[in-house]
């Protein structure tokens, strides 16, 4: 195949940080899992997060959320972003990321590229719908990721 294009190594290799929540309650983490694209004739962003991670109850309860892209200089402190739960580890304090509340949502001073979404769709992974070795390697002790769909709406660049 020799089509390439940036979108498909932006969150791969790239990551990126998704963040929900009210501006006064908020929660992000890293994601390497995403996409960029069209439906329903609007521009979406998709990205997925475990019932596990802090973030999920954020996704589920707001309208809005925010997926933001950073400089390879960030690398260490989306690992902390991606590595550490919200829950008991204020991740602004150990990174320096300084947040910047948005009309809809919550970016960090440190991002290249913020796009705000409102949320469109949602829908958990089903397992059998999954390969059996990404099951393997992925979901045996742990539910499968729910994926949500956002409607960009806004586009911040540093």
């Amino acid at each position: 195949m020799d089509f390439t294009a940036k979108s498909f190594d932006i969150f791969n290799k790239e990551w990126a940080i998704v963040c929900a929540g009210e501006q006064e309650h908020y929660n992000a983490m890293t994601i390497s899992w995403g996409g960029l694209g069209t439906l329903w004739g609007r521009p979406v962003v998709t990205v997925y997060v475990k019932p596990v991670r802090y973030t999920y109850q954020f996704m589920n309860d707001s309208e809005y959320f925010t997926v933001s892209f950073y400089d390879e200089q960030y690398r260490n402190a989306m690992q902390v972003f991606g590595s550490t739960s919200g829950r008991n580890t204020d991740k602004e304090a150990v990174t320096g990321f300084v947040p910047v509340k948005l009309e809809h949502g919550v970016t960090y001073e440190q991002a290249k590229v913020t796009l705000v979404c409102r949320k469109i769709y949602y829908n958990d992974l089903v397992l059998e719908n999954i390969p059996e070795e990404v099951v393997q390697r992925t979901y045996t002790t742990e539910a499968p990721h729910r994926m949500f769909i956002g409607e960009v709406i806004d586009v911040i660049r540093k």
